[in-house]
């Protein structure tokens, strides 16, 4: 089920009596639990509600059959169980056992999809269960739950799904913002959908009602991601312009990010301009030679930008010279951060 129409759903108020909801867009999921909490109504704690891990995964099936005593139903909430986690191949099978998908949980994993397959009525009767995990494997407990109730994957939303719910909660307060300004603004702050939602408000409460959000109120009030500022910081570069260059980098140990993160993220920034030069030359698709998932895709004409700026004899040399830096500093012949400033004064 795409989170869309289970959002929709939860809104009308109805309710499943069995899900399976992970991925990595946070945000939305711990919403959808929030309100399938809010349908479900009041919570006694170990009444009416139970919360399950991976330490009592197994009492799910004496949960779901003990009465809930004077309510009508139980929500159970089991999160990450470790029922679903993909089996880690090793050389040993004895050491295979011993890890996250042991013989045990295997076991459990087999006796809970033949329960689920078997007794949705007394399911659909009695409680509502959920399971909440990071990732899972597509094993014989989820295609159960798949057969029986409803599986949603919160993927990180893809830049135009961002902007729509952004522009939908400008939208409620009466703000305005274009289409161009919303990508803008996510460039700057970032894919995460709980960040953005915490930035956008932050602007909505700046303009006011009827008020607009420009480029200039997210450059005053925005608090730019990391990657962000290094885009910023190469973008200088291109243009040879060292001296902004060195101010971004300074602004940055000033924000205490440590020289040794700053360092290899431009380094690996650069071997991605250097990828994108090469993919440009030889006519391959950039956003795979680049392994961007669909939420970064929007990315692949910044990397095209910038690799405009920079000759691929370039690239290659000054990563070298990143390599040798780094050889150098971990061997207490030079300051990273003096050596990190000489690099770019002598190359951009």
């Amino acid at each position: 089920m795409e989170v869309n129409i289970l959002e929709n759903e939860l809104k009308q108020g109805k309710l499943n009596s069995l899900y399976l909801l992970y991925g990595e867009e946070r945000y939305l999921l711990d919403n959808c639990v929030k309100k399938i909490k809010k349908l479900f109504g009041d919570m006694i704690n170990g009444i009416n509600y139970i919360q399950i891990d991976e330490d009592n995964a197994k009492d799910i099936i004496s949960d779901i059959e003990t009465p809930a005593f004077g309510y009508p139903r139980k929500l159970i909430i089991a999160k990450n169980t470790g029922l679903f986690q993909k089996a880690k191949r090793g050389k040993k099978n004895q050491e295979d056992e011993e890890n996250t998908n042991s013989s045990k949980t295997k076991k459990e994993e087999n006796k809970l999809s033949d329960y689920i397959k078997d007794n949705m009525s007394i399911i659909n009767d009695s409680v509502i269960l959920v399971f909440i995990e990071n990732e899972v494997d597509k094993n014989k407990l989820y295609k159960a739950i798949e057969e029986n109730g409803c599986v949603c994957n919160f993927e990180k939303q893809k830049p135009q799904d961002l902007s729509k719910r952004l522009k939908a909660i400008c939208n409620a307060y009466k703000v305005n913002i274009d289409q161009a300004t919303l990508s803008y603004f996510i460039e700057n702050c970032g894919t995460s959908l709980a960040d953005l939602i915490n930035e956008i408000r932050k602007q909505i409460e700046y303009v006011g009602e009827v008020g607009t959000i420009t480029k200039q109120t997210i450059d005053l009030l925005a608090i730019k991601q990391f990657e962000s500022i290094i885009f910023d910081l190469t973008d200088n570069l291109g243009r040879k312009n060292t001296e902004q260059a060195l101010k971004v980098l300074k602004n940055l140990l000033y924000a205490k990010e440590p020289i040794q993160k700053i360092f290899i993220t431009l380094y690996n920034h650069l071997k991605k301009i250097y990828i994108t030069k090469i993919a440009i030359n030889e006519n391959l698709n950039i956003a795979e030679s680049l392994n961007l998932k669909p939420n970064q895709t929007f990315l692949v004409n910044k990397y095209k930008t910038q690799a405009g700026y920079f000759k691929e004899n370039e690239l290659k040399t000054i990563l070298k010279e990143f390599i040798n830096l780094d050889y150098k500093a971990k061997n207490g012949m030079i300051d990273l951060n003096v050596g990190l400033e000489s690099i770019l004064c002598r190359y951009f």
